[in-house]
């Protein structure tokens, strides 16, 4: 039985319903929620059919039917527990031109309900021509199961921008290409949402540009921590030359068709020389390419961006600096401290673990006034600790070594400089935070001579 399926307006219109017990008050459910205007005709009523009635939310009338009530109506329900009725019912609809369904009598119905899934304005409906209600129900539940909670409040956010778009964005394949893009981007509720930005400014604006090399700080790893441009140009950029420890998760963010290539390190093992990163950032972009050159945390901080931007400036290709939130600041908000203390911290200082080595005592502010955060402390904190005890630094001296920092699989580990050397061995990367600034994270770890590891 070939069928055409529609979704009818049904608000404000005139509806039928003839019958009043069990198998109609289904029936009277889903049409109430359509908002039609609905009439019921039969000489007894379920309660709950009554108490419809006594709110006005339909109307019934309390006899056998009759051929004048089908005056005015859109639609009409043959649900009472007589063949003969419904049968009758369904013959006057035909002769005036009205649509009816005649409950589970396959032949006398100009169309049927279907089982239906709702995430506000969303519904999926599903038909099985009659033949079994009960697989129709299965699929519902099915398709209900997989469906988030939330994508009816999507939907509506969506439906809200594409009516923005239909006016202020002439008719043409660049609309058509926009409200499709725009069809597959979450939207959150924020003026600054990349996706609303995106719906006012057009996909041109918002996209990297061809033959232009952006340096774009990727953050700590987690998605939601990334800038709202740095989101767009990795969603747009044609091209991604990324550093080793940026997550997969963000890598997920770029266009299936994007070239996508690692050209970082892990553990001092070199896949990639910088002067062949640097040939490859001008290769693209002189190719007309767009380029995103994602460094973890902020590109402007151990990410060898000055390298970069020489040999850009010095081929002539465009470029442009996008900052990130550096993994340092990530690890002290996942601790919940300040850097800078008052009480505690008058200073800052930015290490990597090499550096934090090789510094001599001149070279540093104040020693305890400082919160140092060292990136890449490395695997062996023995010779670090040893480095900074021989500064004058006091064994109390409060550490914390956060690895993963702002990731799901964050982990923390708390000690003192004393037992810095017995830290546990946690995955990279991992960034110390040693201060006072810290002290009440790690206090009570020195009496026992051992630190304390936290898991997010």
């Amino acid at each position: 039985m070939p069928l055409q399926p529609i979704f009818l307006k049904l608000e404000g219109r005139q509806g039928l319903v003839v019958g009043a017990g069990v198998v109609a008050l289904e029936k009277i459910g889903s049409l109430l929620k359509t908002g039609v205007r609905l009439r019921v005709v039969a000489p007894e009523a379920l309660p709950e059919v009554r108490t419809l009635a006594e709110e006005g939310r339909l109307e019934w009338i309390e006899r056998a039917f009759a051929p004048a009530d089908l005056d005015g109506s859109f639609v009409v329900i043959a649900a009472t527990n007589s063949p003969e009725v419904n049968a009758e019912v369904y013959r006057t609809a035909v002769e005036r031109g009205i649509l009816c369904n005649s409950v589970d009598d396959i032949p006398h119905c100009d169309f049927f309900f279907g089982s239906v899934v709702r995430r506000g304005e969303l519904q999926i409906a599903i038909s099985t021509a009659g033949e079994s209600p009960a697989v129709a129900q299965r699929l519902r539940r099915e398709i209900n199961e997989q469906l988030p909670e939330d994508l009816g409040l999507w939907l509506t956010r969506l439906g809200e921008l594409r009516r923005e778009v239909l006016a202020t964005h002439p008719r043409g394949e660049e609309r058509r290409l926009l409200l499709h893009e725009l069809a597959q981007r979450q939207i959150c509720e924020s003026a600054l949402c990349p996706t609303r930005q995106l719906a006012r400014t057009g996909r041109e604006a918002s996209r990297a540009q061809a033959g232009r090399v952006y340096l774009v700080g990727a953050g700590p790893g987690d998605p939601e921590l990334l800038t709202l441009k740095a989101a767009r140009l990795i969603e747009s950029a044609a091209v991604i030359l990324h550093d080793d420890l940026v997550s997969q998760a963000i890598l997920d963010l770029a266009a299936p068709e994007a070239e996508i290539v690692n050209v970082g390190k892990r553990c001092g093992t070199k896949r990639i020389t910088q002067e062949e990163i640097n040939a490859l950032m001008m290769e693209h972009a002189r190719a007309g390419r767009s380029v995103v050159r994602l460094k973890s945390g902020d590109p402007l901080l151990f990410g060898r961006a000055a390298e970069e931007m020489a040999s850009l400036a010095e081929a002539g290709v465009d470029s442009e600096i996008v900052p990130g939130i550096s993994a340092g600041f990530a690890a002290a908000a996942s601790l919940g401290r300040s850097l800078t203390d008052r009480d505690w911290a008058a200073n800052v200082v930015f290490s990597t673990g090499h550096h934090a080595q090789s510094h001599n005592r001149s070279s540093l502010p104040a020693l305890e006034d400082s919160t140092r955060v060292v990136y890449m402390p490395g695997r062996d904190l023995q010779l670090l600790a040893t480095q900074w005890l021989a500064e004058g630094l006091p064994p109390e001296f409060p550490c914390a070594v956060v690895a993963r920092a702002a990731q799901p699989d964050e982990q923390v580990f708390y000690t003192t400089l004393g037992n810095l050397g017995d830290a546990a061995q946690l995955p990279a990367p991992s960034v110390l935070i040693a201060g006072w600034a810290v002290r009440e994270l790690a206090a009570g770890t020195a009496a026992e001579g051992q630190g304390n590891a936290v898991s997010a």
